[in-house]
């Protein structure tokens, strides 16, 4: 009986605690505090007793079976692991245009959706859409300078564009505007194409493909797809030839003799690439180039280090020459009172009046003349300024209120007036351009390319009868380093080489586009049935002792490329010219007749070799004098007028000389204004 009251006694407690709230606990207190002596009560209840207890005893007894795979803690960490998982997919931010618009829980279905209206028309086609899962975002893009491309829609592995449309799109029964809005063809940006699995050919195609590339050349850009066999050259080699596509001369417009270009170059006799890709035969019109023999080998250390070595004969015959055009402009202004620019011959007396051989040139209406011979400084356009700023003796003499503006050749250039046009502006001011040209020959020091990457300045120019040749008699136009193609790996060249060797003796044109070209092997077949070797290797002589190499020489026909960087646009030299007015230092670049910079690598370089003396000259371009007073240590001031020189914070003190630079000078005006007192101090040496 005495276990019966103790189990009796703790299942009340536990039964009121918990079915009795805590805000009604302190009134049942006061209510049966009184009422708690009779100890009765409880035995009123023998029933519920014995039909807990086996209840409790069950519990007891399953507990320590049920602790053995430990369910209760498996229990309290999976809650914990589903609320993670709806945290990150509940909140999935939504991007517009970069800017935050909202949030969604299904991101997946939100995505599709906007496909499917997106092909379906409903939503506008420049609209591209991504999902970011390891972000939880997703960005919807509408904004301008996106770069998008075109792809054929893959559903069940199978392409949307079949024969059918191909026949109807072949027949003008439909347009390419068509495949875009009828969900055929898409376009996508860099960020959606994130979300796809692309195959480059349709017998790739499977279930999970989500889009197939209309041709595989498709994935590079508009220079690079003009490179020949490119899978087989490395990455940077690609990048490297398709940025040397943008700088080469070529025809850039057909409409180039009437046009007014600040600066152009044209090529005398551009041609099509022998061996060309799909993007070439679009391009046919626009030619960058020229198809030149070559043969892979040394020449005397001549072209060492990527220098190129070229045929005299062939550069006299006129291989890549070209015509450099410039455009000189100038507007005849109004000003207010009345007072306008004119363009005549300056009168002498003009302000900055250049002398009467400057205006020899120029014609009556002062604009030179058609087909003249011009060089730098040479005068163009005869012009006359009202001046700046006008004082009270500047209006004494009409002649004296005017300055010489006329228009003149950049300096380093030359050329012949080759065009000449009188316009008007917006605002009715008359315009008149004048357009010089140069013809330039290639010499030592331009540049030349492959279209993969392989750059190289022109080192030699030898004489036809010096240069290697065959048994045929056939001489290179150029003769390439082989030490180039083992560390840049451009295989494509080598097969570029081969296959435009095979085109010209074949009398065809060699298709290598990237990914579907003529293969190696078929080649290699057509040269063997045309009775050549299948390498492309030929046995050479010396041109200068007349025997024979004893190894075979490689040799082909490669696209080359002239590009912009030519030496006469960048050879300078100057002894004494014009300095800025701030630090007394020879100006900068060619235009300006700048100085050429020594640095302390330079110094130090020449210390080395000992030509110490060579620094002397070179590093007091602004040498100068400055009065220093030997009281305070201030710089003093010079007057001229009165020529002395005096100290403004001793009056009367005695002034010394000293020779020094005048960014020195400089340095001790800008401590002056930091409230720094630079103090010298002086004495005789």
């Amino acid at each position: 009986m005495k276990r019966k009251k103790a189990l009796r006694k703790p299942a009340k407690k536990v039964k009121k605690k918990l079915t009795k709230s805590p805000m009604k606990r302190p009134k049942r207190r006061l209510t049966k505090k009184p009422v708690r002596k009779p100890t009765k009560k409880p035995a009123k209840k023998p029933m519920r007793k014995p039909t807990r207890k086996p209840k409790l005893e069950r519990r007891i007894r399953r507990e320590p079976e049920a602790r053995k795979p430990k369910p209760i803690r498996y229990e309290a960490r999976r809650p914990e692991i589903r609320v993670v998982e709806k945290r990150v997919s509940g909140k999935n931010d939504v991007y517009f245009n970069g800017r935050v618009v909202g949030e969604i829980k299904n991101p997946v279905e939100f995505v599709e959706n906007l496909r499917k209206k997106r092909r379906m028309g409903l939503i506008s086609q420049q609209m591209n859409v991504a999902y970011h899962p390891e972000f939880g975002e997703v960005r919807v893009n509408t904004s301008h300078g996106r770069t998008r491309r075109p792809l054929i829609i893959v559903e069940n592995g199978k392409p949307k564009l079949t024969d059918k449309i191909l026949k109807k799109l072949n027949k003008d029964e439909i347009n390419w505007s068509y495949l875009t809005q009828h969900g055929i063809i898409e376009y996508l940006d860099a960020e959606e194409e994130e979300n796809t699995y692309i195959a480059l050919k349709p017998e790739d195609l499977g279930k999970e493909h989500t889009h197939l590339e209309i041709d595989p050349i498709t994935i590079l850009g508009t220079s690079a797809a003009l490179i020949p066999y490119p899978e087989y050259n490395r990455g940077d080699r690609i990048n490297y030839g398709a940025k040397m596509v943008g700088q080469a001369i070529g025809l850039m417009a057909s409409n180039f003799p009437v046009r007014a270009d600040t600066k152009f170059n044209i090529l005398s006799y551009p041609q099509a690439p022998l061996v060309r890709t799909n993007i070439s035969d679009i391009l046919d019109e626009y030619p960058e180039g020229q198809n030149v023999v070559v043969a892979i080998m040394c020449h005397d250390g001549y072209n060492l280090n990527d220098a190129t070595v070229i045929n005299k004969s062939s550069v006299e015959r006129g291989l890549f020459r070209s015509i450099y055009f410039r455009t000189y402009e100038t507007i005849k202004k109004k000003y207010w009172g009345g007072q306008e620019d004119e363009i005549r011959v300056p009168e002498p007396g003009i302000k900055g009046y250049l002398g009467e051989e400057a205006y020899m040139d120029i014609g009556a209406d002062g604009i030179t003349n058609p087909e003249t011979r011009v060089v730098s400084d040479s005068v163009l356009i005869g012009k006359v300024s009202p001046l700046r700023f006008l004082s009270a003796e500047d209006f004494a003499a009409d002649i004296e209120n005017r300055r010489e503006t006329s228009v003149t050749v950049r300096y380093g250039e030359e050329g012949i007036v080759d065009d000449i046009l009188i316009s008007e502006t917006v605002d009715s001011d008359q315009l008149i351009k004048v357009r010089i040209r140069d013809q330039r020959i290639l010499e030592i020091g331009d540049k030349l390319a492959s279209r993969h990457g392989q750059k190289g300045v022109i080192s030699l120019l030898v004489p036809h009868e010096d240069m290697p040749f065959t048994a045929e008699g056939n001489v290179p136009d150029l003769i390439f380093n082989p030490h180039a193609i083992p560390s840049r790996m451009t295989i494509g060249q080598l097969l570029e080489l081969l296959a435009g060797k095979m085109g010209a003796l074949a009398g065809k044109s060699m298709d290598a586009s990237a990914f579907n070209h003529v293969r190696e092997d078929e080649i290699r077949k057509a040269m063997k049935s045309m009775g050549f070797r299948d390498d492309g290797k030929q046995v050479l002589y010396d041109g200068n002792k007349g025997t024979k190499y004893e190894v075979m020489i490689f040799t082909g026909l490669a696209y080359y490329m002239k590009l912009d960087h030519m030496v006469s646009d960048k050879i300078h030299a100057r002894s004494r010219g014009p300095v800025t007015l701030l630090t007394k230092q020879p100006t900068e670049g060619r235009a300006k007749r700048g100085g050429l910079r020594l640095g302390e690598m330079e110094q130090q370089c020449l210390i080395g070799h000992g030509a110490v003396l060579t620094l002397k000259e070179r590093f007091d371009s602004d040498k100068t004098m400055i009065p220093i007073c030997t009281k305070c240590g201030l710089v003093a001031i010079r007057d001229i007028a009165k020529n002395k020189s005096y100290c403004a914070v001793c009056k009367d003190s005695e002034i010394v000389w000293v020779e020094t630079s005048y960014a020195f000078k400089l340095t001790l005006d800008e401590l002056k204004s930091m409230g720094i007192y630079p103090k010298l101090g002086t004495k005789e040496v």
